[in-house]
């Protein structure tokens, strides 16, 4: 059986999906009082389930740094009456798959089964998010993973450039610090110190939940508290607002690279902003769509300065920026830091073109649709949702606030967020012609 099901699982993960237009949510309450949002998709005999507990990294205890990183990575190494070995071969043998991921702002876990195995499927999730075993021999094998990767980000350009942003921008804050922990903090975790994250991270009072497939809204309820209903009511306290410390400038980290790798940015908008819409549309023309942004445009098209350039909104829980990356030989980093920050300072200054805002409507607009290309998507899209406090319909006016956006609105906005002379770069590398310095 093994064998087999895998096939069959994958043969219904390829299946084709209904269009953007039949994506009609339900709000689902169990008898537990345990909130979900619901897609029916009964042609294809799959669930997804997505859950996402806000909080996730940012909740370290002091002392405990990396701790919620790795309970996430451990929840599936042995879990109520199975060791490590026993749950994964209880998982392959239903042909389920359950994927545990912690980030800043959350703990995510997702999971895709097939109906007939519903019932085995939930229970042997119910054990990894309630009943985890954290045995020392596997927290020590997993926490050997962990230290690998964070021996890694010690030699790669792109992860210091990242972190010294972060640290900069967040000194007094969890989003300062890399989450997977450091050296010492890791290596002092017990698993007393990863129940104790558990019991912080898994809670109800900080859960959303999407599904998406074939159940119904009278079968959700029950399987949501057979699944939930044993976690902790509540954990950790909630953080407050992280404010941006960075000022304008440069950081050089001196690294014996011939290409620095480069991160900048300032304090950008929040998702609950109402000039948000405008700013996404803003960050589309100025960085954000690839070949036809106009950073890829002046820095890599005209100049030849780097390979790619991109922007991006960073719309954290707790704090927003709009940053973006690049990579540039040493000899050319200085050049390409003034091309953006002229760039920068030239849509600040006079907006986008009436063309340049009809394509990126078009764009986004009509791109919207592929993010509902498979059902473990669609319930990550339905979390994400409720996380940001979308209303239920948002699936069907998205675009509409896309197509509402005016000329005259994305000029104010970016006068409003585009403030080239508070960008700060941190370039990893050794760059001629910059050094490290402030305006």
């Amino acid at each position: 059986m093994s064998c087999l099901r895998p096939l069959t699982l994958a043969a219904f993960l390829a299946a084709p999906l209904p269009a953007l237009a039949a994506v009609e949510i339900q709000e689902v309450t169990s008898p537990g009082g345990i909130t979900a949002w619901l897609v029916e998709e009964p042609s294809i005999p799959f669930v997804a389930i997505d859950l996402r507990f806000e909080g996730g990294a940012s909740l370290d205890l002091p002392g405990k740094r990396g701790a919620t990183n790795l309970m996430t990575a451990t929840l599936e190494e042995g879990a109520g009456d199975r060791d490590a070995r026993q749950f994964a071969e209880a998982v392959e043998d239903i042909a389920a798959r359950f994927s545990f991921d912690a980030s800043a702002d959350a703990v995510s876990i997702g999971a895709e089964f097939l109906t007939e195995t519903r019932a085995d499927a939930v229970s042997l999730l119910r054990d990894a998010l309630t009943r985890p075993l954290f045995a020392e021999a596997d927290v020590d094998r997993v926490r050997e993973q962990v230290l690998a990767n964070i021996a890694a980000d010690a030699n790669d350009p792109d992860a210091i450039a990242s972190r010294t942003l972060a640290a900069l921008s967040f000194p007094e804050h969890p989003y300062g610090s890399p989450m997977d922990g450091t050296v010492e903090t890791v290596s002092s975790l017990t698993p007393d110190d990863l129940r104790a994250a558990h019991r912080n991270a898994l809670t109800r009072d900080r859960l959303f939940v999407g599904v998406t497939g074939d159940i119904t809204a009278a079968e959700l309820g029950p399987l949501l508290d057979d699944l939930l209903a044993g976690l902790p009511e509540t954990g950790g306290p909630e953080l407050g607002p992280a404010e941006n410390m960075a000022e304008g400038g440069v950081t050089v980290v001196d690294f014996p690279v011939p290409q620095s790798s480069v991160i900048f940015g300032h304090e950008g908008i929040g998702f609950d902003d109402p000039d948000y819409f405008a700013a996404y549309i803003l960050n589309h023309i100025l960085g954000g769509a690839g070949f036809e942004a106009r950073l890829m445009e002046e820095v890599r098209e005209k100049r030849g300065l780097t390979y790619g350039i991109g922007t991006y909104l960073a719309a954290r829980d707790h704090a927003a920026q709009l940053l973006g990356q690049f990579s540039s030989s040493n000899d050319k980093a200085a050049q390409a830091v003034e091309i953006v920050r002229a760039e920068w300072a030239r849509m600040a200054a006079e907006g986008v073109t009436e063309t340049e805002l009809a394509e990126a409507k078009t764009y986004l607009t009509g791109a919207y649709p592929l993010r509902f290309d498979g059902n473990s998507r669609i319930a990550g899209i339905l979390v994400g949702m409720q996380s940001l406090g979308l209303p239920i319909d948002y699936i069907a006016t998205r675009n509409d606030r896309i197509e509402a956006v005016t000329q005259d609105e994305i000029a104010r906005v970016a006068a409003r967020i585009l403030q080239p002379d508070a960008l700060h770069f941190v370039v990893v590398g050794r760059p001629e012609g910059l050094e490290t310095t402030g305006f």
